[in-house]
């Protein structure tokens, strides 16, 4: 479970390089058995294709809200801008992704647990 957090001033944090090439995160908060479980900014750089990784999927829930910018789906051939929301399931198929002018989003992830 993630800790407890009241408010404090991310955009006081500094961006540092997140495990994916050309992006960089803040990460806001995470859980400490499960590093995957997370709320965090990330910050893609102009330019940024990631057709070499192709279509992924994975084991957690994952919603992420456009902050800035513009973030094309090269399967869906779409782009999203500021204000776009996606939620996805765990194994989901999505991506790969181009963003020429580069985008900051939110993104959370979570696990659900069977009821």
């Amino acid at each position: 479970m993630k800790r407890q957090l009241e408010f404090f001033a991310a955009d006081a944090m500094a961006w540092r390089e997140a495990q994916q090439p050309g992006m960089e995160e803040k990460v806001l908060s995470r859980d400490a058995d499960d590093p995957a479980v997370l709320t965090r900014l990330v910050r893609w750089v102009p330019g940024l294709d990631t057709s070499g990784v192709g279509v992924v999927t994975h084991d957690y829930v994952e919603e992420v809200y456009l902050l800035e910018g513009e973030l094309t789906d090269l399967t869906l051939g779409r782009t999203f801008r500021a204000g776009h929301y996606a939620s996805r399931r765990p194994g989901m198929p999505h991506g790969p992704y181009r963003t020429p002018a580069g985008c900051t989003m939110l993104e959370i992830r979570y696990r659900v647990t069977a009821r």
